[in-house]
């Protein structure tokens, strides 16, 4: 049987170059280009994008961020750098190593404690933080699920597989997620397109004992989701290929990236 081709939000639109030609050619607004057999095709379907994301988004201290539509999800193109919940309270900030380590609740860090670092990368939290209820993510949105990265990681590789843990999720997929170029990523990450704009970026990472690791080389996220019975899942991106890791945060005391996702 022929397939039958859905256009949704995302496309651009399709041109026909000529009745003598045999493909359908499909532009998203991406970047990305499909071209599909017209003798594959019965019928052609198409939903016009209502534009339901807003462009820019601002936390509770007026920190703007950039907005991009992945589908029908809109994400904050930038992570996270609030020092309050969205009800005004104060995140802890342990200003050393042992601090850190000892501290079980709620609590974010500037990346070697350099403000110039986290306007750029955002701030690390713990994920006492992004499960707290006083909530992370200003109102009408929240911190990115399990579910919605397997749903984008899925939009830029069919096969990605979105049941595995502590496994390469996608080999593919980082690709059009990262930021492109070496402007924040170490050499090479020279097949990074974002293709998607959701330009990740390397933001590294603190350990539960305190010690700040690999910015500029690693993207570490965490989901609002937790694993049955054992640590949050979270997402894991590096310079050196293409890979996109689902895994688990180890613990709750590891600062890690953050991303909103409008609800």
């Amino acid at each position: 049987m022929k397939k039958i081709i859905t256009v949704l939000f995302f496309i651009l639109g399709f041109v026909l170059k000529s009745h003598s030609q045999t493909n359908l050619n499909i532009q998203y607004t991406n970047g990305g280009l499909q071209s599909i057999p017209l003798t594959d095709i019965d019928s052609i379907n198409y939903t016009v994008n209502t534009g339901n994301c807003p462009t820019t988004m601002a936390d509770i201290d007026g920190n703007i961020y950039n907005v991009v539509a992945i589908g029908t999800q809109c994400w904050m193109k930038e992570n996270l750098r609030t020092s309050h919940f969205v009800n005004g309270a104060f995140i802890s900030m342990p200003f050393n190593d042992a601090q850190w380590n000892v501290t079980v609740t709620a609590a974010c860090a500037d990346y070697n404690y350099d403000t110039t670092i986290s306007n750029v990368y955002g701030k690390l939290y713990n994920f006492f933080a992004v499960a707290d209820t006083q909530g992370l993510c200003p109102v009408g949105w929240h911190v990115s699920t399990d579910e919605e990265w397997n749903y984008v990681v899925k939009r830029y590789d069919a096969n990605a597989d979105t049941i595995c843990v502590n496994c390469v999720q996608s080999a593919i997929a980082g690709a059009a997620l990262k930021e492109n170029g070496l402007g924040h990523w170490l050499s090479p990450n020279s097949s990074a397109t974002n293709i998607s704009h959701l330009t990740l970026l390397p933001g590294g990472w603190r350990t539960g004992q305190g010690p700040f690791n690999n910015l500029h080389q690693y993207a570490e996220y965490w989901t609002a989701t937790k694993i049955p019975g054992s640590f949050p899942f979270a997402r894991t991106l590096w310079y050196l290929d293409n890979n996109i890791i689902r895994g688990n945060g180890t613990n709750g005391k590891y600062g890690m990236s953050v991303r909103c996702v409008k609800d």
